[in-house]
């Protein structure tokens, strides 16, 4: 069912989701989709109201709080905040969800790139286990994505805040897929840091139970034969390949599908959303 607000689609819900915020007199159900009642015009009542949605979506097994972690509900980065909600109730609503992914790098001494590579502690509840970008996260409303990069290098791979700001703003990728959670718009701003030769992350929040450094060659490999890459990641492990030119249009199959599926228009991408 879509979900509306002030004539905007922001996103989708499942009929159990739906059930769920019907009980609450702020959401309506029209021949369209669902609104928010329009008495709930201000931001901050329309971020009250997903507060109460996310109590009654957790309560119902539909939804897990992410700790006091608030997002910003909008249809582009651009575009004003219609309602901060908390990130757990992220995909029962399928509103779209921004982070940062940063590729730390290193130049090897015969040339070749490397990348610093986390895997993700056993512990966490999305990808356990599995390969992560140096640092990566989500983003929360009222920070900026640089001081949320430096917020998050710091946490997750013990960068400090001078090295963290060299940081370069690369390229931004949208997907959209379902899983259990329910739908998942999402949009990531990726970022290279080229890493002096003697840095190595360590991790400093519990998050990542480890690093290791994989020539590209090898991160390529994994992301084409394996899954051990999270399903966002391999995405972002990609885009570095085609922009440091280590994949080649004559050599690798499908080349020109691979570059417009992470260049092409969000509209084409993720057409659920306009």
């Amino acid at each position: 069912m879509p979900f509306y607000i002030e004539g905007q689609r922001v996103g989708y819900v499942r009929p159990e989701v739906l059930e769920v915020l019907l009980r609450s007199t702020g959401f309506i159900r029209t021949a369209d989709g669902i609104i928010i009642d329009t008495k709930y015009g201000t931001f901050e009542d329309r971020s009250f109201l997903f507060d109460e949605a996310a109590e009654r979506l957790v309560k119902a097994g539909l939804a897990n709080m992410a700790g006091d972690e608030l997002y910003a509900l909008k249809n582009s980065w651009e575009q004003p905040t219609l309602a901060a909600f908390n990130r757990g109730i992220a995909g029962a609503l399928g509103v779209r969800s921004y982070g940062v992914h940063v590729n730390g790098y290193k130049k090897q001494i015969n040339g070749d790139l490397a990348l610093w590579t986390g895997v993700r502690a056993i512990e966490k509840a999305v990808a356990p286990g599995k390969l992560d970008n140096m640092v990566a996260g989500g983003q929360p409303i009222g920070l900026s994505l640089m001081e949320n990069l430096i917020k998050e290098a710091f946490e997750e791979a013990n960068v400090h805040k001078s090295l963290a700001r060299s940081a370069k703003p690369v390229s931004c990728i949208s997907y959209v897929m379902e899983d259990v959670s329910g739908l998942k718009p999402d949009v990531m701003f990726c970022y290279d840091l080229e890493l002096p030769d003697d840095f190595v992350p360590t991790n400093t929040d519990g998050e990542v139970s480890e690093f290791i450094l994989l020539s590209a060659d090898e991160a390529l490999r994994r992301v084409d034969e394996t899954d051990d890459y999270k399903f966002n990641v391999n995405l972002v492990v990609t885009d570095f390949a085609v922009r440091h030119g280590l994949l080649d249009p004559d050599s690798t199959p499908d080349y020109e599908a691979i570059v417009v599926g992470l260049r092409g228009s969000s509209n084409e991408k993720s057409s659920l959303l306009v």
